[in-house]
């Protein structure tokens, strides 16, 4: 599946739930299904910076060049909101990544009705996950 369509497949499980209440509700039960992280890769420098919560970001890459994330937090919601960027990225090359319009944030309204901290956290996110992408397509060459 593509960056655009697993997008497309969040957007479509939000655009069913009207209410905000539901939503949060929602991403929780997303954050739910997030493997675990092992406790030894929560480590500092797997800590992103940024964050009013913990939330610790893992980055492999595999023999094809797609690179898979794993991440965990000790907030159910960025729980569920980073559950929602490693389904869309992971998967997918350094340059896919890179090139990636994460539209979907906005689309299913989550960028609005989080608090300027939680936005903040976000953006960190999404910065970290792209500065995985750039090392790994500066390591390849």
């Amino acid at each position: 599946m593509t960056i655009e369509e697993s997008q497309r497949e969040i957007t479509d499980q939000f655009a069913d739930i009207d209410d905000w209440m539901d939503r949060y509700a929602y991403i929780i039960d997303l954050g739910n299904t997030l493997a675990p992280l092992p406790e030894e890769l929560k480590t500092p420098d797997r800590l992103i910076e940024g964050c009013q919560s913990r939330v610790w970001l893992d980055a492999e890459e595999a023999p094809d060049g797609t690179l898979t994330f794993r991440a965990d937090s000790d907030a159910i919601i960025v729980k569920g909101i980073i559950s929602m960027l490693v389904e869309v990225l992971s998967g997918h090359t350094p340059d896919e990544i890179l090139d990636a319009d994460l539209h979907f944030i906005k689309d299913i309204g989550l960028a609005e009705h989080l608090s300027p901290t939680r936005s903040n956290g976000l953006v960190a996110m999404l910065r970290q996950m792209r500065a995985y992408a750039a090392a790994f397509k500066a390591r390849r060459g």
